[in-house]
């Protein structure tokens, strides 16, 4: 693939753009995100939610065995890349509340198929499992 600028942490740093196989690719750093148990979970909890919002606690209580920290990293990712957006209610303790942007909601659709595929298959992976012993 051609070389193309991209964003890039380090100035003037060139990436490849379009070539998953390159540690250079942007797109490997989305696939990580989107491919992220959590965030999985937390689209799938925004999507049926919207056009509602979820707070920090009702996202922490859908998300079993996420630790706030965790939440809090990967809100603050999924915030940063468009896909969630955030608003703080003023009061006393502050509310944060979350949403599915627009771009995040392209992003259910595909996870669905994931998490369907991965239901349909379970037994034939738990199978593999048992006969490696794994």
């Amino acid at each position: 693939m051609d070389d193309q600028e991209g964003t890039s942490p380090t100035s003037g740093e060139r990436r490849v753009t379009g070539d998953l196989f390159s540690p250079a690719c942007p797109t490997r750093e989305l696939l990580d995100r989107i491919g992220d148990r959590w965030t999985s979970m937390l689209v799938k909890v925004l999507a049926d939610a919207y056009p509602g919002e979820c707070g920090f606690a009702e996202l922490r209580r859908a998300a079993p065995g996420i630790s706030h920290k965790m939440l809090s990293q990967t809100l603050r990712s999924l915030t940063a890349d468009g896909l969630v957006t955030r608003r703080v209610e003023p009061a006393v303790p502050p509310r944060t509340w979350y949403s599915l942007t627009e771009l995040g909601r392209t992003l259910d659709g595909p996870l669905a198929a994931v998490r369907a595929w991965a239901e349909a298959n379970m037994p034939a992976v738990r199978e593999a499992r048992r006969r490696t012993g794994t």
